[in-house]
């Protein structure tokens, strides 16, 4: 990964990963994967958001490593995973199978935590073979299942169509992002991170997002303004914990509670207050501390209830 695209030092540092691979998808598309941590470590699989890469999981891959193996990988487009012309949930349910397929064993669980965009992943993974083989227990930060641009509160407007339609054009606009200049990271800091971010976790999230090429960020846009996962909540057959941000503009705390609501089997909600939409980032230790706790409850028992 290019210095260019991130963080050089620091906690949001991406460290070297133990391995790397490539996943192929039930299309053909070649996905980046990296693991880190020991062979045979309890398993920890992280699909990142919209205009993210694995860089944006650095804290949490620099703690869990060390007795966790931890699995991260690109989404389409992002990071060192090439461009596709397929955007669609299918397309990242069948990533997310692909990943799992290419890196656990026959019968191995782990946890799977998605962030924003990667949180859609899982629900839209819900009823497919791979992710029910493999699946231990799920955290979801900072995500949605439908009306994503409705509920944003990136625009301090009144709810409703003007503000939706305003919305829908800004995050979908295909203006460059630019360089990361200190009005970049004003602008940034304000739409997706809390009043309280601190300056290098602000500079670790603008250097990741300003990555990511425009055309890609515009593509996806499309499938997330068209959202409708809420039926892959429901399918959602494992323990699932919610962490929020609760000063989260692109994905209010409103989408965590509908969640929870929906959910078989969710075991906890959390609303971080201060905090926005970068949870991992802005939160690292509460987001690692909960996919630590949902390894050592679910991870082991998941094998012996199968076989029963």
């Amino acid at each position: 990964m290019s210095r260019l695209t991130h963080v050089g030092s620091g906690p949001y540092a991406p460290p070297a990963a133990a391995r790397e691979l490539t996943a192929l998808s039930a299309d053909g598309a070649r996905l980046h994967v990296e693991v880190h941590g020991p062979d045979g470590a309890p398993a920890v699989v992280l699909a990142h958001g919209w205009t993210c890469s694995t860089a944006f999981w650095a804290a949490q891959i620099r703690e869990l490593s060390a007795d966790h193996r931890v699995i991260a990988y690109d989404q389409r487009g992002h990071g060192r995973t090439p461009a596709s012309p397929a955007c669609s949930t299918e397309a990242l349910a069948d990533d997310l199978e692909a990943v799992l397929t290419a890196t656990l064993g026959p019968g191995e669980r782990a946890v799977i935590a998605g962030h924003s965009m990667g949180g859609m992943t899982v629900m839209a993974a819900a009823t497919r073979p791979a992710f029910r083989a493999h699946a231990a227990a799920v955290l979801l930060c900072s995500t949605g299942s439908s009306r994503l641009v409705a509920e944003s509160t990136v625009l301090p407007l009144r709810p409703g169509r003007l503000r939706t339609w305003l919305t829908g054009r800004v995050l979908g606009s295909r203006a460059p992002l630019g360089p990361v200049t200190p009005l970049a990271r004003r602008i940034l800091r304000y739409a997706t991170m809390g009043p309280a971010s601190a300056p290098d976790m602000v500079e670790a999230c603008a250097r990741i997002v300003h990555a990511c090429p425009r055309a890609v960020r515009h593509s996806w846009s499309h499938v997330l303004d068209r959202l409708d996962l809420d039926d892959g909540v429901r399918q959602l057959r494992v323990p699932v914990e919610i962490v929020a941000g609760a000063a989260d503009r692109l994905t209010p705390p409103v989408h965590a509670r509908a969640i929870a609501a929906a959910l078989p089997d969710c075991v906890g909600v959390t609303e971080l207050p201060g905090v926005g939409h970068m949870t991992p980032v802005e939160a690292p230790g509460q987001v690692t501390r909960r996919i630590r706790d949902l390894a050592a409850a679910h991870i082991h028992a998941a094998p012996a209830e199968e076989s029963a």
